[in-house]
């Protein structure tokens, strides 16, 4: 699960698209003809082989019963989760691996990604 922090247009979504592609790729298997930010289904979810990637945008959701009712903590499990927008999340006790990426504005062409990884 990567959780991706950061202000607007600072580059969470072409951080995703880089990752989803990146991981058709490896499986040698032909990319989606589109990627685009789930701002407005708040997920999309991408197959591959054997497993789902899940991209989150959850820019929108208010509370942890929202999440609860787009089954959000059953996807994750056994897939790669993508989550833009996860300050409602980034306090609770995972006991999925994951990692809290941080988008920092450098320049307008350069970011400053900070990386914290979290076993439990």
């Amino acid at each position: 699960m990567l959780l991706l922090k950061g202000d607007l247009g600072v580059g969470k979504t072409t951080f995703s698209k880089f990752i989803i592609c990146s991981l058709y790729k490896l499986g040698n298997l032909t990319e989606p003809s589109s990627i685009t930010s789930p701002t407005f289904p708040i997920m999309l979810s991408y197959e591959l082989e054997n497993y789902e990637i899940h991209h989150y945008d959850l820019y929108r959701i208010k509370s942890l019963k929202e999440l609860d009712e787009l089954d959000f903590f059953e996807n994750i499990q056994n897939s790669i989760t993508l989550i833009e927008w996860p300050e409602l999340l980034i306090n609770l006790p995972f006991k999925n691996k994951h990692y809290l990426i941080n988008f920092d504005i450098f320049s307008e062409t350069k970011r400053v990604i900070n990386i914290k990884y979290f076993e439990k």
